[in-house]
């Protein structure tokens, strides 16, 4: 769309937040000029949309650099906390505020648009959802038309307090939990809230006023909403008890301690927590429309989010272009490290000077059944033992062709997900564990990689991917790790000393065999001949 066709200009202001990073496109779909204000140009730039914005470097304490990005903007989206920034949050929230208001007012802004908490009207509140209602105050008290969303906990993989959700219920079975585990909270899924933010903008009229964003869910309870994720999640029945004590600022720590979510965050949420959150008329809905079909239950927006780990496939679930052709619900590569499912892996890159990449690919392509799996013999074999054991497939399945593998192909425990001929070769693993798990093996050129002769090497890459299934996933995987460190580094030096004793086979060679493309074949079907020959005689 050309810049002729976008006319009202909004700001975003938290453009690379949970929120804002999945709230700029649904503005973009509206045909609307979209001013994106954040501290890092280099942030703001390596994100998908960076080309469909104007980018303004802006501190929200600075004054100055606050009205230069509201030059010609006819709303602001609000959507800046400061909540993980330690100490004084509060009355940095509160200076922003009083800013964004005053500045807003003097450029002549035609409404704002601020994010809030829900929380209850008539208790003292806990010091984040207190800064929170500090700063829809200072907005609503300036001369700009202000529209307030609350909102609970925001479902959709990112969200943080979706992640102490998700983190909680994957780690522990059994919860002693605070009381305040058993206070209403009403939950909304992220969707919900984008198409109300995205309709606050470009209503004709600027609607004024505080507003709940909600499910609808208002007899939902912190855990149920635990347990009613470990059932979508597949896990086994997860079971919380309450215990006398609020102890807002203790469970702050013990969220902190449990889970990946950091304690300047995981403190202030903990400690909002104990104030029930439910929502009461009136409703955004009621001024700014139902999203279609209504508000999405907790457990639908539970099965949104879990959908790119449960869809079955590395692509989906791990690679980060296909996570950012998802819907908003789904986690995104520029969300935090501690956002999303719980991902372990063993990566090993190496170098092969002088080797041929197409060399390399010829032993990965070849790997398994009668090749093996260059490394420890032994491990393999008690693995695989094993496996058939538990009524898996262990090592006995083989390959159907031992030089070509084609996608869906089975090599002994693993089945072929994806194959990039000369590049990367990705295989599910299909033994019995509590999670599930990926091996991808590729190769590529070095810088100046022409031919053979003219080769600087390659880079051989190795990552072994594991989604654990709850606390039993995660055991599984801490049992097996000290085997990793014997496996794998020795895989990936194998590998590369095959594919060169291949490539100076083939080099001896050449004149007679010619460069074709069966180069350096000969060398694997000798290995796996005799493989096959010994046993052929163990079995005598």
């Amino acid at each position: 769309m050309s810049d002729a066709e976008r006319t009202r200009r909004v700001l975003v202001t938290g453009a690379t937040g949970y929120v804002g990073s999945r709230l700029v496109p649904c503005l973009l779909e509206e045909r609307l000029t979209v001013r994106v204000a954040g501290r890092s140009a280099e942030r703001l730039r390596a994100r998908p949309w960076s080309d469909e914005v104007e980018i303004a470097v802006t501190d929200l304490d600075d004054r100055a650099a606050v009205r230069r990005a509201l030059a010609d903007v006819d709303a602001v989206v609000f959507l800046v906390h400061a909540m993980g920034g330690g100490r004084g949050y509060q009355e940095r929230e509160a200076r922003m505020a009083r800013i964004m208001a005053e500045e807003a007012q003097r450029a002549g802004v035609g409404r704002i648009v601020y994010l809030s908490g829900l929380h209850p009207r008539s208790q003292e509140l806990s010091e984040h959802m207190a800064s929170r209602e500090r700063v829809a105050q200072i907005l609503r008290e300036g001369e700009v038309p202000t529209l307030v969303l609350e909102a609970a906990t925001v479902i959709g993989a990112g969200s943080a307090s979706f992640e102490i959700i998700r983190h909680l219920a994957e780690r522990l079975p059994v919860m002693p939990a605070p009381s305040w585990v058993h206070n209403r909270i009403e939950p909304v899924a992220i969707t919900d809230v984008l198409h109300h933010l995205t309709r606050a903008v470009v209503v004709p009229e600027p609607v004024s006023g505080t507003f709940g964003l909600g499910s609808g869910e208002r007899d939902l309870r912190f855990a149920d909403l635990l347990e009613e994720y470990a059932q979508e999640a597949g896990l086994p029945r997860r079971r919380v008890f309450a215990l006398p004590l609020p102890a807002p600022l203790l469970s702050g720590l013990w969220i902190g301690l449990v889970t990946p979510v950091p304690l300047a965050i995981a403190v202030p949420l903990a400690q909002s927590m104990r104030h029930e959150a439910i929502t009461h008329r009136p409703l955004a809905e009621e001024v700014l429309g139902s999203p279609p079909g209504g508000p999405l239950p907790y457990r639908r927006a539970v099965r949104a989010a879990l959908e790119a780990q449960k869809s079955g496939d590395l692509a989906s679930s791990w690679d980060d272009d296909a996570a950012a052709a998802r819907g908003p619900e789904a986690p995104l590569p520029e969300d935090p490290d501690w956002a999303g499912h719980t991902v372990f892996t063993d990566v090993r890159e190496r170098r092969a000077e002088g080797v041929d990449p197409a060399a390399i690919w010829q032993v990965i392509e070849g790997i398994g059944g009668a090749s093996g799996w260059y490394s420890t013999p032994l491990l393999w074999s008690l693995r695989g033992l094993a496996d058939r054991l538990v009524g898996g497939p262990g090592l006995h399945r083989g390959r159907r062709d031992p030089w070509h593998l084609r996608e869906g192909d089975a090599v002994d425990w693993w089945r072929v997900e994806k194959v990039e001929p000369g590049r990367l070769l990705t295989l599910r693993a299909e033994m019995r564990m509590t999670g599930r798990a990926w091996l991808q093996l590729g190769v590529e050129g070095t810088d100046g990689y022409e031919g053979p002769d003219e080769s600087n090497g390659a880079v051989y890459r190795q990552r072994a991917v594991y989604f654990p299934d709850g606390l039993l996933g995660r055991l599984y995987w801490w049992g097996i790790s000290p085997f990793h460190a014997l496996v794998f580094p020795s895989m990936a030096r194998n590998i590369i000393a095959a594919a060169k004793r291949q490539q100076g086979l083939d080099q001896d060679r050449r004149g007679a065999e010619g460069s074709g493309p069966t180069r350096g074949r000969s060398a694997l079907r000798r290995r796996a001949g005799r493989s096959r020959d010994s046993r052929r005689r163990g079995r005598r």
